[in-house]
């Protein structure tokens, strides 16, 4: 076992503050062809595919996870990144961000696979633009500008210009939260203001702990230890649920912007992020 693998068997059980459970994966494919993934089953539409093999509670030790797979849901669902045109669209401009800011590509393909199921007409009620379900004042900050003839969410409408900003966003939250990924995807699930007043922990929202779990355990199935192994070390540093019937609101706004959002509030209250 690599250290890459051993540094992603720890996060998928040192999850600071959720509660007991089991690190399944569900999730369907719709009628238009687009995935949805949860930790959870959020309807009846969502089928098990994928069922960590070991309960862990974060309060007491925790064994390596030996994931299991459902051989018939979990087939379908792979199935998809294999055929489906969305993904073979855009896994060029996955593998230029993962190249250009040292992210993993499978975390990328994580992140996006649980943001918009590879949809990149997706835009969340909270307007959270395509896949990466970047808001467009988080893209403003890294230079993704809108004018007259092109606001700044067509623009995130542009797979290319989505992908980078979002790869560009969560190579920032890799650095503010080193060597803790969980941390990184809950600030692009909650917003980095809320993981900071939360004491650099997760939140506690039901939506960012299902999303970190979704994400890490998605990662985990599509870089399986023997394909780690291969390959080597893998970047520590990297960031995604989807909600019933598509992507949901954002909240990777910049920090200093954070605390007009009480702690109260939802994860992906404001908007996300990203830059071309």
């Amino acid at each position: 076992m690599t250290a890459a693998w051993r540094t992603l068997a720890a996060l998928l059980l040192a999850l600071a503050l959720l509660p007991a459970a089991r690190a399944d994966v569900w999730g369907y494919v719709d009628e238009k062809g687009v995935a949805h993934f949860a930790a959870e089953r959020l309807d009846e539409r969502y089928q098990l595919f994928f069922r960590g093999g070991e309960s862990f509670d974060t309060t007491q030790g925790i064994a390596t996870p030996r994931p299991v797979a459902v051989p018939t849901s979990q087939s379908k669902l792979l199935a998809f990144f294999d055929v489906s045109p969305a993904y073979k669209q855009v896994k060029h401009h996955l593998r230029e961000a993962s190249k250009a800011h040292g992210i993993d590509y499978e975390l990328l393909k994580a992140v996006i696979a649980t943001e918009s199921g590879f949809d990149a007409g997706a835009v969340s009620p909270k307007g959270a633009v395509g896949l990466m379900q970047v808001m467009p004042a988080t893209a403003q900050r890294y230079g993704v500008t809108g004018d007259a003839k092109t606001p700044t969410a067509r623009k995130l409408a542009d797979p290319r210009v989505n992908i980078r900003t979002g790869a560009r966003y969560l190579r920032h939250l890799l650095d503010l939260f080193p060597g803790q990924l969980e941390l990184a995807l809950a600030a692009y699930n909650a917003g980095e203001g809320a993981v900071q007043r939360a004491g650099n922990r997760i939140p506690n929202y039901r939506e960012t702990q299902n999303y970190v779990k979704t994400v890490l355990q998605l990662y985990g199935l599509l870089k399986p230890p023997q394909l780690a192994a291969r390959e080597g070390p893998a970047p520590s540093r990297v960031r995604m649920e989807l909600p019933v019937g598509g992507a949901r609101g954002r909240g990777n706004l910049p920090a200093r912007e954070a605390p007009g959002v009480p702690l109260a509030a939802g994860p992906r209250d404001e908007g996300a992020t990203v830059s071309e």
